[in-house]
Formats: structure tokens, C-alpha cells, sequence
């Protein structure tokens, strides 16, 4: 498999897990010094996968999500490094006792991706740029 492929699939599967809340597998689509930025969601920057996923794990365990990624363009930096940009939809339903019900949003992943030593790629940073988000 070329690296622009093995790329799509670990985002493919970034996108699938987080949905199948499987915290395990999620976390090692990451390298360990990942920096997320969501911040302009108000969720802040995270550094390190830890430090991501004490965020993210009470924030979606109650919430039924729907990601989807699109119209990848990957760029190849060197044989270890790359980065990316995807289109991206997500949908998501709270708790009957939120203060929403659901969020529909539509967007960008930037992203960059580095390539361990076992040969596989990881997330390194990555980046949630928001176009439009209707709530309900």
C-alpha cells in the first residue's frame, strides 16, 4: 500500500472510531506528542494523546456521533512526514438533558501525519476549522 492510501485509511478509521467510542484502538492513531486544536469549536489546544483524550472521552461518551471525512489532499513532506486536508460533516445528538440536542457541522481537518518507526502512519497535529454549524 503507498503512503498517500495508508494515509486515507488511518483518517478512515479516525473518523470510525471515534463514532464506536473504542478509546483503546482510537489512541493509537496518534503519535504520543499530538497537538489537537479545537479551539475554534471553544474546546481549546491539547498536547499529547493523554491530555486529548481526558478531553474528548467525557465529552462524547453521552453523545451519539456521526463523522465523516471527504475530498482528502494529502501532500507527501518527506518519506516520514506529510499533511493533509479533509472536508468534513459531523453530527451529533445529546442527552435529553442538554442544554442542545444536536449539532450538525461542516468544515476542515488539518492535519499532519508522521510515519514511526514500525512503519505506520500516526496523527501528529491536527486542526478542526469550522464553516457552519447549525445546533438545534
Amino acid at each position: 500500500m503507498d503512503d498517500v492510501e495508508a494515509i486515507k485509511q488511518l483518517k478512515a478509521r479516525y473518523f470510525r472510531l471515534m463514532d464506536t467510542k473504542d478509546w483503546d484502538a482510537f489512541r493509537e492513531l496518534f503519535t504520543p506528542d499530538v497537538v489537537v486544536d479545537v479551539s475554534g469549536d471553544a474546546g481549546g489546544i491539547y498536547e499529547g494523546v493523554d491530555a486529548f483524550l481526558a478531553m474528548l472521552i467525557p465529552a462524547l461518551t453521552d453523545v451519539e456521533t456521526v463523522h465523516h471525512g471527504h475530498m482528502p489532499e494529502i501532500e507527501l513532506i518527506s518519506p516520514t512526514a506529510a499533511r493533509g486536508i479533509w472536508a468534513m460533516e459531523d453530527r451529533l445528538r445529546f442527552a435529553d438533558d442538554a442544554p442542545i440536542s444536536t449539532l450538525h457541522g461542516f468544515g476542515h481537518y488539518h492535519d499532519t501525519y508522521r510515519k514511526s518507526g514500525d512503519g505506520a502512519w500516526r496523527i501528529a497535529s491536527t486542526r478542526l476549522s469550522r464553516l457552519r454549524t447549525d445546533i438545534a
